[in-house]
């Protein structure tokens, strides 16, 4: 690595800018298969009540052409879709995620509502204003270029369109911390060793979490995009917590 080369964090280590993706598209390559089940597995099965409340907040109706990103194996698409999205475009790095995100659309009857596009959601193969709302759940804190992708999102979105952001976040209640430190550190990386044979990865999880910027600061650079009427709402004691800003 070059002294002068550009670096940025991949959970707890440095490395070069241009490594970060296929890196991260190397660990949900890992774990496709097995990423709903250990979803369910590592939260408690809470993660499907935070996704609901996010659907909830976005307020889908019959006119609404969504792009969601990082958008893994469907679940936000496929909820906005059953609570009355008109179409969804599911955008994701990992062309793995996809694959079973298609499966899935298949099995519920929802194919001929989604398109699939693999994409990297810093630079986006799409025009401008094509959206009335862009959302992402979980993978914002995967990107390299956090900035970029807020800048991309409020770039496709038509005026009066909504970005949602579903995110961990920062543990608002002091007394919680060194329990979920606890949990992220020990408990996580055992299951993913013992479930989905990949224990790299969800470390990997626990430190990009610790990596991501907290509250405030992610609402700021939301507006530094150029969003606005930007706020959050805390779940889970601030385990995760929900952004939204607007194109106006």
């Amino acid at each position: 690595m070059s002294d002068n080369a550009p670096v940025t964090h991949f959970g707890y280590r440095t490395v070069p800018v241009p490594e970060k993706k296929g890196l991260v598209r190397g660990v949900f390559d890992s774990v496709a298969q097995r990423y709903d089940l250990m979803n369910d597995l590592m939260s408690l099965g809470i993660h499907r009540v935070w996704k609901r409340i996010f659907v909830n907040t976005l307020a889908p109706h019959p006119r609404m052409r969504l792009l969601d990103l990082a958008a893994g194996t469907g679940d936000i698409a496929f909820l906005a879709l059953e609570r009355g999205a008109g179409a969804v475009v599911l955008a994701d790095l990992t062309e793995a995620m996809l694959r079973v995100a298609e499966e899935r659309a298949v099995a519920k009857g929802l194919i001929g509502r989604c398109e699939f596009l693999v994409a990297d959601a810093e630079a986006l193969p799409l025009p401008d204003a094509s959206f009335d709302a862009v959302t992402i759940a979980f993978g914002l804190r995967n990107c390299t270029d956090i900035d970029a992708v807020l800048r991309e999102s409020h770039r496709v979105l038509r005026p009066g369109g909504r970005f949602l952001c579903l995110e961990f976040s920062q543990v608002s209640v002091a007394a919680l911390r060194p329990l979920y430190d606890a949990y992220s550190f020990t408990v996580l990386p055992m299951l993913g060793r013992l479930v989905a044979r990949g224990e790299g990865a969800y470390r990997y999880l626990a430190e990009s979490i610790r990596r991501f910027p907290a509250q405030a600061e992610l609402a700021e650079r939301m507006r530094q995009a150029g969003f606005e009427r930007v706020t959050w709402r805390d779940l889970s004691a601030g385990i995760a917590a929900i952004h939204s800003g607007w194109r106006l």
